[in-house]
């Protein structure tokens, strides 16, 4: 399988380069299910047990090889960055250790303690600053359809991970499914959230882009990730 190759060379790669430096090395997200879409990339990080200037150099070689192949740049932290940062990357960490799988090193994802004091907070900040990045990016797209259909298919995944982080800081049993995810939060808040099953059709395939009025679709999709933030924040302003 073309996945497992392309880890497995990173791998070597990384081990070649980094030598005893390198801890661990965690595939998270997506690409740990079965059902993993190419166009999403292979998500990892990286555990040194020292993060010095040379340390990154000696690995820039091997994860400008794993950019070039299509995926995102590695994350790379040593265990005492990961542990004092994770009240603040609580997001970020409690999908981690739902959702990973170590190519090497041990597991110290499955005894990692996230903090969630922040998370409310994180939650919030992360939909109004998706909002905002949403507006900015349409207004320097240049109109075409195939654009706009990119900037909706890349914010997709972001929005659906908040939709289920929000859901978890309202005491909710969170869906994996992005789509389920948005479906029940738009249950509890009155959200209609028929676009961005449409946008979610357009990444997984199942819709063409010419199928579709994309500046239709991006007015209600915008409407409903603006009156998710602005619903959510008006009930914990009060809680």
């Amino acid at each position: 399988m073309e996945k497992e190759k392309a880890l497995s060379e990173f791998v070597k790669r990384l081990k070649e380069a980094a030598g005893e430096n390198l801890r661990a090395v965690v595939l998270y997200g997506s690409g740990v299910d079965d059902d993993f879409r190419e166009h999403s990339g292979l998500n990892i990080l990286c555990l040194l047990q020292r993060l010095t200037g040379d340390a990154l150099e000696s690995i820039r070689a091997t994860a400008l090889w794993w950019w070039r192949k299509g995926h995102p740049a590695p994350l790379v932290f040593t265990l005492e960055e990961l542990r004092n940062s994770a009240d603040v990357f609580s997001i970020e960490l409690l999908d981690m250790k739902a959702r990973h799988r170590m190519l090497e090193g041990s597991d110290f994802l499955s005894t990692l303690e996230v903090p969630t004091a922040l998370h409310r907070l994180q939650v919030e900040r992360e939909l109004r600053t998706n909002v905002i990045r949403l507006r900015q990016s349409f207004l320097r797209c240049p109109g075409q359809r195939s654009e706009l259909a990119d900037l909706m298919m890349a914010s997709a995944s972001s929005f659906g991970t908040l939709f289920r982080h929000a859901l978890i800081a309202m005491g909710q049993d969170a869906p994996k499914s992005y789509r389920a995810a948005a479906d029940q939060l738009g249950i509890l808040l009155a959200l209609d959230t028929a676009a961005f099953h449409r946008v979610m059709d357009l990444r997984e395939g199942k819709s063409a882009v010419g199928e579709m009025d994309l500046g239709k679709i991006f007015a209600a999709y915008l409407d409903l990730v603006v009156k998710a933030a602005e619903e959510i924040d008006r009930r914990w302003a009060g809680s």
